[in-house]
């Protein structure tokens, strides 16, 4: 469930806040992200000192260290601006989770309240704050839309997710068996328990693959980075010169789609 927000009309200003993995492995999702915006006339600011949002070590119990990196995003959005976060995960991370790290600093922790009234997952701010109505410039296609954990239970973004992919004409969006479950990513949960990881990944490809889509879609890099890599990976021991599950950020897709990007 979304916490209510303050914003109440058009704004003409936001900050984006890439996340790590983003910016890591997938710049050009960023980067059509910001297109994305500033196709519907927005002015998009990139605070070049951001890092990581602080979520692995926050999730993996870390507090402190999570709070020390937590403390310098919040000194990077001085106006009253929008904070647009391509990843439902990253944008849970601030709008919940950074008032209770400060909980007992009232100084830090009335920064990140303020914080939090303004933080949007980029599918959310789309739909909610823009009313993007997107025209499908592309022909007939088939997609399945995953969404990550966070996204779907912290931020309820697999609503504005869906909402988006109907609005495009062309597109037939499919479900996949246990939508709901999760990808097996978990950030550092993949790294600490990678059997149990790499099972739970598996299942969810299965699923993907079943649903005969031409792609899979989200608004997670984390999530794809973890699904395309194991289907990358089980394509290379079945001798495939092609990806059989291909797949991209929804932003990605919705460029393409909207005649704004390859």
């Amino acid at each position: 469930m979304t916490n209510p927000t303050t914003q109440t009309s058009r704004p003409s200003d936001v900050y984006f806040f890439a996340t790590c993995v983003v910016d890591q492995f997938f710049p050009g999702a960023g980067l059509d992200a910001i297109t994305l915006l500033e196709r519907q006339g927005i002015r998009v600011h990139f605070p070049e000192d951001q890092t990581c949002c602080g979520q692995p070590a926050y999730s993996s119990g870390f507090e402190e260290e999570a709070r020390r990196v937590a403390a310098h995003q919040l000194t990077l959005f001085p106006n009253d601006w929008p904070i647009v976060v391509p990843s439902g995960s990253c944008a849970g991370m601030m709008k919940h989770h950074y008032p209770k790290l400060f909980a007992a600093d009232p100084t830090r922790k009335a920064v990140a309240e303020r914080l939090s009234a303004r933080v949007y997952e980029l599918t959310q701010f789309l739909v909610e704050v823009l009313d993007f109505q997107p025209q499908d410039c592309g022909g007939d296609c088939k997609v399945v839309l995953h969404t990550s954990c966070s996204a779907r239970r912290e931020m309820g973004v697999h609503l504005t997710g869906r909402k988006l992919l109907a609005g495009l004409e062309k597109v037939s969006v499919v479900q996949q068996d246990h939508e709901s479950e999760c990808c097996g990513f978990g950030g550092t949960f993949s790294v600490k328990q990678p059997e149990i990881s790499g099972a739970m990944v598996e299942d969810k490809v299965k699923a993907l693959k079943a649903t005969g889509a031409e792609r899979v879609v989200s608004a997670d890099c984390g999530c794809l980075m973890n699904i395309l890599g194991h289907a990358a990976w089980k394509d290379q021991q079945a001798g495939r010169s092609e990806p059989s599950l291909p797949g991209e950020h929804i932003a990605s897709f919705l460029l393409r789609r909207t005649g704004g990007g390859k």
